[in-house]
């Protein structure tokens, strides 16, 4: 009797676009204790904890209110000084961190990725809501200056716009994640991009509104201000700004390219980060 061998070959099936969301959901566990991870990981040698939460943007603020507010003399659109930097810092850090932390999950993450099989994608999300946590703490240090300076007598306000909040959030995480696995997935072959990311980001923050109003830009720099107005992340800290104190400037026009900049980016990261995961393990 003849045996016959048959070949087999494991191939990887999935479909670029396919989010695999069904199986995102069935691992949510999984995910939830990804985040108590980072939130652990991060912070169990530190003396101060999770007050660093609050340092960090609470000392940048100073910072950018003596050197950009006093010494440059940047007009901030007769918001005080100090709550003008903590509104732009407390968007622009979620966003940031989204971006600077997904960029890496490839590299981070190889040991695990090549041993035991999860949706990959629960990677970059558990990244995105972690931050989250750190986002929500530092928005009530916000909340915090907001009350000092209401109570000083400031003149400032919430708008309509804070409705957009929660859009506002939702756009800023799916951008820093769209562009995070975009960057992650090129540091899996050019790991110099690795390097690069930290100062990228940081100069990126100078073109946004983070440190000025888009009106002083248009005011001041016409010629220059569709560079600023391009940036996604410009209409995102403007509208933030305008719902929480009722200064700033706000479009339906630049929101509505900045939701369709944020899905394509999206799309894009996603199409190219289930192309590399099928075969990362073997660059990384």
């Amino acid at each position: 009797m003849n045996k016959t061998q048959e070949n087999w070959e494991i191939v990887p099936s999935n479909n670029l676009f396919d989010l695999k969301l069904a199986e995102v959901w069935a691992y949510r566990d999984l995910l939830v204790l990804l985040v108590r991870r980072d939130f652990v990981s991060f912070y169990k040698q530190t003396i101060l904890g999770p007050l660093w939460f609050f340092i960090q943007p609470l000392f940048t603020t100073i910072i950018f209110t003596f050197i950009f507010g006093n010494l440059a003399g940047i007009r901030t659109d007769d918001v005080p000084k100090p709550l003008f930097y903590m509104a732009g810092i407390t968007a622009w850090n979620y966003f940031a961190d989204c971006l600077t932390k997904t960029s890496s999950v490839f590299k981070d993450n190889a040991p695990i990725f090549g041993k035991v099989y999860f949706p990959r994608l629960i990677m970059p999300l558990s990244i995105v809501v972690s931050n989250l946590v750190r986002f929500g703490v530092q928005l009530i240090l916000f909340f915090i200056f907001m009350a000092y300076y209401w109570a000083e007598g400031a003149h400032f306000g919430p708008s309509w716009a804070i409705l957009l909040f929660p859009l506002v959030v939702l756009l800023m995480a799916l951008l820093g994640l769209g562009l995070g696995m975009i960057i992650s997935a090129m540091t899996t072959k050019y790991r110099d991009l690795s390097f690069l990311i930290n100062f990228g980001v940081q100069l990126l923050m100078y073109a946004t509104t983070v440190i000025y109003p888009l009106s002083t830009v248009v005011k001041k720099y016409p010629e220059y201000a569709w560079l600023i107005k391009i940036n996604p992340m410009t209409t995102l800290i403007e509208t933030f700004r305008y719902g929480f104190l009722g200064k700033g400037t706000f479009s339906w026009d630049a929101l509505s390219y900045t939701t369709l900049s944020t899905l394509v980016i999206l799309l894009l990261g996603i199409v190219v980060f289930n192309k590399v995961e099928k075969n990362f393990v073997d660059t990384v």
